[in-house]
């Protein structure tokens, strides 16, 4: 048929408008929680985010931006989302029909029952992926996934055509096009690379006679490559323009910079002399490779924005890479430390009595005009007969982990006994391999991929998330037929099942359609096996090998599907091949064209139709204002120029995003205690921003500087007779860089000489700042007590607090967030006031009640204030706003807030306001 390429085009354009269309009805109207506020507001004010940060992705976001204002940035960063999402179903329509037509049209004209089979798959098949459950969350919120899978599609999309054209002199111009992609995926998110073992293959396949022995070398080539470009070039070409840094400025001794712009140079001059070479000698292979990986750094040199915009001290800078070591540390992700893969420690393996620690990486600092080492990181040396390989059961970090793995894993182990540090016997379990395995397989492969995978095809019970119950967050009960079998009727359904919208029952159609999309590839001889272990090559590599690569521990905060959308991807790819399945047997009682009609018309309604209909309720998150106004309610709380303390990605993001997008409460401070334990932050705390200004710390830089008092010990000084000392002093004791002030079996550590300090109360400064209310001047104590006896040591966010009291003197107002937890209270919370969604520090006593989450007292005319008049609650009223699982955890704490005011309100008489 030769309209075939027109229709083609039509109907992928088509598959386009349908999916922006339906994205961007559902997009969330402001910002999402999680990384949102976050990505937001890096793109609206290119500011520098999370390592290993997003520069190309916050190009894209500020180009989106300019069209608009401040108020609708974030509905312009999720739009650019949802086209991006958009654009992702057309080229996997193009994909499914390019596939399809090469098992059943591969010589000669495409007839026209033959045409509507393939387009009808195409759409089959892309539609599913635009209604699937993963791919939606990510399409209608600001975050990088959705521009990662386009570029993952694009990559995919594009060897596909290089294959059509691969015998035409310029062939190789696909390639190149693929590199590129790539290089500038890097400035996006990573998942992109995992696409190249099914790149390689399309290549091997095509060029190549396949032999078992070419599978085999060309499965190597693509781990290989794979593993130039993730741990050669990313990690390597910032490595190296450190060297050129290094000698340029300390042995040279030019500026800074000076050996990255020379390093610059010869990186251009060796592609220049490179491409010019291998064109005259006419090198085909090698002139390919070198434009590929020159226009991969092309791409990559997106993270010149990283150190432009960090060298400009922008509200935003996390971890300040504005210089060539920095930058590495900051794509190496080196502040969220290492996990095994291969070979490593168990959770429980003790650390090597005789070298318990080894030095690691050393950390470079700018210091006077020079790069001095200031510290050397420190890497723990477990007991390497304690370790094992493949290592899955490792973490350590929390408690609670370890009764995980034991749960998990049904772990019985072996009794090993050796030395602790003191020298005395100790015995652990030390699990087996075969229940290393079992871990692997039940909670890493099972629990956090298997179980998303059947959420999207088969469908979900709710959004509730849980931690391996069988009635949250599950798959199996979101299958109407198997639960009204199990129990009897949908009545009896638990309200949990029953009253979520995101239970959802596709009926198992989608996945059946995909098992039969397999099946059509597989029976398809030569040429189909070859499809078929390319898809399977880019579905096994963006799931199962991220989920080998991630090595998950339990308990994670939040669910992890987004991780695995391209897997999903593929998959989506074998329920548009599947259609063809259903025709084949049609065709045997009906004429081709008819039979393609029908089977297209009967899938498109049976698969996509229902998981549109299934799904379109709880991905529907248009009206929802909850992120931003929850923002925005914690800065309300505070008072001019207050402090607020957080800890988390949902009590600072979108606080983040109201200050640099929409300018609420620019005088607020927002200052997080995970952040505040590096000494980048507190500089940063140290700048004025905006209307707020700088934090009031007294210790100087070098005095908390990387490898400098990051611990600091508690130990009762046998020669202080004393009971306490005061904080001031206790403060000046730990700055102090005299050797009589430190541990000396410590490595000279600094440490605080009482465990118990007293903070004299200085009421003037109290009145005069109006930290307490007229009726409460006679509840004003004379000292603050802060008893740190539970604890032998603090940490630097912990030792900043307390300078920050100590230097402050009650002028400026200091919060906790409602969500820090207690062990970041340096157990000042009988001081607490709550005011709304945190407490402030006020010198009034009050016994609090722990047990019942009740600190400090409130303070009932602010706080009523503030929840009743000022306080905005996100259109949570409107019965058409769906309260997702997260956005109802986040419910719970403001619902405790109205428990509580309305209790103290009650005590005090005031019954009406109480109602």
């Amino acid at each position: 048929m030769k309209k075939y390429n027109l229709y083609n085009n039509v109907f992928g354009w088509i598959s386009f408008v349908i999916a922006a269309i339906v994205y961007l009805m559902t997009i969330e109207p402001t910002v999402s929680f999680w990384d949102c506020g976050e990505f937001i507001t890096t793109s609206f004010k290119l500011e520098v985010g999370h390592p290993p940060g997003a520069p190309f992705f916050n190009i894209l976001g500020r180009a989106a931006t300019i069209f608009g204002n401040a108020h609708n940035a974030a509905k312009l960063v999720n739009s650019m989302s949802a086209l991006a999402s958009g654009f992702t179903i057309m080229f996997l329509f193009w994909t499914i029909t390019h596939l399809v037509k090469k098992l059943v049209a591969k010589e000669g004209e495409v007839t026209l029952g033959q045409t509507v089979a393939i387009m009808a798959s195409g759409l089959v098949g892309a539609l599913a992926y635009t209604f699937s459950d993963t791919f939606w969350f990510s399409a209608v919120e600001g975050e990088v996934y959705a521009t990662s899978s386009l570029m993952t599609a694009m990559v995919f999309w594009a060897i596909l055509k290089w294959e059509n054209v691969v015998d035409s002199p310029r062939a190789n111009r696909w390639l190149i096009f693929i590199a590129y992609i790539i290089g500038l995926s890097i400035g996006v998110h990573l998942l992109n690379l995992l696409a190249i073992p099914a790149i390689v293959f399309v290549y091997y396949f095509r060029k190549y006679t396949v032999t078992r022995k070419g599978i085999i070398v060309a499965l190597i080539v693509s781990i290989m490559l794979l593993g130039i470009v993730m741990y050669g070039i990313i990690p390597g070409a910032v490595e190296i323009a450190s060297w050129f840094e290094l000698l340029f400025v300390n042995a040279f001794g030019l500026p800074f910079h000076s050996g990255v712009f020379f390093y610059i140079l010869v990186l251009i001059a060796g592609a220049f002399i490179g491409i010019r070479y291998t064109i005259r000698k006419r090198m085909v292979i090698w002139n390919t490779i070198i434009l590929g990986i020159t226009v991969i750094l092309i791409g990559y040199s997106s993270y010149a924005l990283i150190i432009i915009r960090s060298s400009a001290k922008p509200p935003m800078d996390q971890n300040s890479p504005n210089n060539t070591f920095a930058l590495l540390s900051y794509l190496n992700r080196d502040q969220y430390g290492q996990r095994p893969l291969f070979y490593g420690q168990y959770y429980d393996s003790p650390l090597n009595p005789g070298e318990r620690y080894v030095e690691g990486k050393s950390v470079y600092s700018q210091v006077d005009g020079k790069y001095e080492v200031t510290d050397k990181r420190v890497e723990p040396n477990y007991d390497d007969r304690f370790n094992t390989i493949f290592p899955r059961m490792w973490s350590n970090m929390e408690s609670y982990h370890a009764d995980d793995y034991k749960e998990w894993a049904d772990i019985k182990g072996t009794r090993m006994s050796y030395r602790d540090e003191q020298g005395q016997n100790e015995t652990i379990i030390k699990p087996t391999f075969g229940e290393n395995l079992r871990f692997f397989f039940r909670y890493q492969l099972n629990y956090m991929y298997w179980r998303y995978f059947m959420w999207n095809f088969v469908g979900r019970q709710n959004d509730v998330q849980g931690q391996g119950s069988l009635i949250d967050g599950n798959w199996i009960s979101g299958i109407k037929f198997i639960d009204d079998a199990r129990l009897g009727s949908q009545d009896n359904l638990p309200a949990q099942l029953a009253n979520n919208k995101a239970r959802n029952t596709y009926y198992f159609l989608p996945f059946i359609l995909g098992l039969f999309g397999i099946y059509f590839q597989y029976k398809k001889g030569v040429e189909g096996k070859k499809v078929l272990w390319v898809v399977f090559l880019l579905f096994f590599m963006t799931g199962v090998a991220i989920v080998i690569y991630l090595n998950q521990y339990p308990h994670q905060p939040r669910e992890r599907d987004y991780a695995y959308a391209g897997s999903f991807y593929a998959f989506a790819i074998w329920i548009g091949i599947g259609v063809m399945t259903l025709i084949d047997l049609l065709k045997k009682i009906l004429p081709e064209t008819v039979a393609a009609g029908i089977a297209g018309v009967l899938t498109l309604a049976l698969v996509p139709g229902i998981m549109g209909a299934q799904n379109w309720d709880d991905h529907d998150r248009s009206g929802r204002y909850t992120a931003r106004d929850f923002g925005a309610d914690y800065l309300k709380t505070c008072k001019p120029n207050g402090i607020i303390f957080t800890n988390g990605d949902n009590d600072t993001f979108p606080l983040w995003y109201n200050q640099e997008v929409e300018g609420v409460r620019t005088d607020v401070r927002v200052c997080n205690l995970s952040y505040l334990q590096t000494d980048w932050y507190i500089n940063q705390m140290r700048r004025k921003e905006y209307d707020s200004d700088p934090v009031p710390f007294s210790l100087a830089p070098e005095k908390y500087r990387q490898g400098t008092r990051d611990i600091i010990y508690l130990f009762d000084n046998p020669r202080i007779s004393r009971k306490t000392v005061g904080l001031k002093e206790a403060l000046d004791f730990v700055a102090d860089d005299n050797p009589a002030t430190k541990l000396q079996q410590g490595n000279n550590a600094a440490y605080i000489p009482k465990k118990i300090l007293k903070f004299k109360v200085d009421k003037e400064a109290v009145i005069r700042n109006k930290v307490v209310r007229p009726q409460d001047y006679d509840k004003i104590v004379d000292t603050i007590t802060i008893d740190l006896s539970d604890r032998s040591y603090i940490g630097k966010d912990e030792l900043m607090i307390l300078d920050m009291l100590a230097t402050n003197n009650w002028k400026r107002p200091i919060y906790w967030s409602i969500t820090v937890g207690r062990d970041k209270y340096l157990n000042l919370e009988d001081y607490f006031q709550l005011e709304g969604f945190a407490y402030r520090l006020v010198p009034i006593k009050t016994q609090s009640k722990p047990e019942q989450l009740e600190f400090g007292n409130v303070a009932t005319d602010l706080m009523y204030d503030n929840l009743m008049n000022k306080f905005k609650w996100g259109n949570m009223s409107d019965p058409k706003v769906y309260i997702d699982d997260n956005n109802a955890r986040m419910i719970t704490n403001i619902r405790n807030n109205f428990d509580r005011l309305a209790e103290a309100l009650i005590n005090e008489q005031k019954n009406d306001s109480a109602i």
